[in-house]
């Protein structure tokens, strides 16, 4: 499954999260993401060469999330980029959070 070129499609709150099963099916998709102890929420750390790098790929993130209307925590240390997804709606991952993964390592890949 080639999870960078399905599209995020709007949660319901009320929806369940996913299972323990699917969950770590979704992570064979994405092996450079690491999933919560409770499996509420996505990460990942991203490095760059230089401050000037990282903010790039973060307005280029901000565009696709607006794309994809899902929208990813995050913090900028310099050279670093730390990732967090969940879906809020439903307090938790949904498969959006595993589609948006795999389209921020294809975006990173083009960028560097």
């Amino acid at each position: 499954m080639d999870l960078a070129k399905k599209g995020c499609v709007p949660c319901e709150g009320g929806m369940p999260s996913l299972g323990a099963e699917r969950v770590d099916e979704l992570l064979r998709e994405v092996p450079s993401w690491q999933v919560s102890e409770d499996r509420g929420t996505l990460s990942k750390e991203f490095r760059f060469s230089h401050f000037a790098a990282t903010m790039v790929f973060v307005n280029k993130m901000a565009a696709l999330a607006e794309e994809e209307g899902h929208h990813p925590d995050f913090c900028v240390r310099y050279d670093r980029l730390h990732i967090q997804l969940t879906t809020h709606a439903i307090r938790g991952l949904s498969e959006n959070d595993f589609i948006m993964a795999a389209k921020l390592d294809d975006l990173a890949s083009a960028t560097k």
